[in-house]
Formats: structure tokens, C-alpha cells, sequence
């Protein structure tokens, strides 16, 4: 049998429909003892994201504090919403002010709350 240039086998390749790619995949596998899939993650990245914390949080106001109209105008600027609603979520402690926030977002929205006066967690 003739040896195949790189070349040779590159031009086959590219002149190959998608069936008969998959064909040639399935006979080298089945030739070769391989697999062509994807190799699974290996786990010590995620062990290195989990040593960093989350990457996104839910922000708890806990308690309003001494100055609750202050927290209460900060909890409208934060969630958009309206006079009653903002009161209704700092009356009612603790109360989810918001959900799935990235870390960063939820340090700057927990600053603003503690500089009002409340206490603020994440969880």
C-alpha cells in the first residue's frame, strides 16, 4: 500500500461530506480502540472554584436598622421598585432584596445598604 502525504489525507478531508467523516471516525475507533469524544473536565478546577465562593449570591437584608427610610430609598434604587413594595420587603425582615447576583454587584449592593444603616447577608 502507498503512503499518504499530509497533504493527500488534509485534501480528502476537506472534499469529504459530513457522513462520510463520521464513517471514518466510527472505523478508526472501532481500528484503533480510541474515542473521538470530548475529554471530560477534569475536577480540580471546580475544587479551585468552589475555594473562591460562589459566583453569584442572593441578598438578604436582615435588618433595616435605626434609619429605615434611608434603607428603604436605598432598596428602591436597588430593585426598581415602587414606595409600597420597597417599605413592604424592609418591614417584612429578613427579605430577599435581590437573587442571583453576581459578587461583585452584591459587595456594592451591601455597601449601599450598610452605609444606610441596615444589615445585609448573602446566601
Amino acid at each position: 500500500m502507498a503512503k499518504l502525504s499530509h497533504e493527500d489525507i488534509l485534501s480528502y478531508l476537506e472534499e469529504a461530506t459530513i457522513l462520510e467523516l463520521n464513517d471514518l471516525v466510527k472505523a478508526i475507533e472501532e481500528k484503533f480502540g480510541v474515542t473521538a469524544a470530548a475529554p471530560v473536565a477534569v475536577a480540580a478546577p471546580v475544587e479551585e472554584e468552589a475555594a473562591k465562593g460562589p459566583t453569584s449570591v442572593n441578598v438578604v437584608l436582615t435588618a433595616p436598622g435605626d434609619s429605615k427610610v434611608g434603607v428603604i430609598k436605598v432598596v428602591r434604587e436597588i430593585t426598581g421598585l415602587g414606595l409600597v413594595d420597597a417599605k413592604g420587603l424592609v418591614d417584612k425582615c429578613p427579605s430577599v432584596i435581590k437573587e442571583n447576583v453576581p459578587t461583585e454587584e452584591a459587595e456594592a449592593i451591601k455597601k449601599k445598604l450598610m452605609d444606610a444603616g441596615a444589615s445585609v447577608e448573602f446566601k
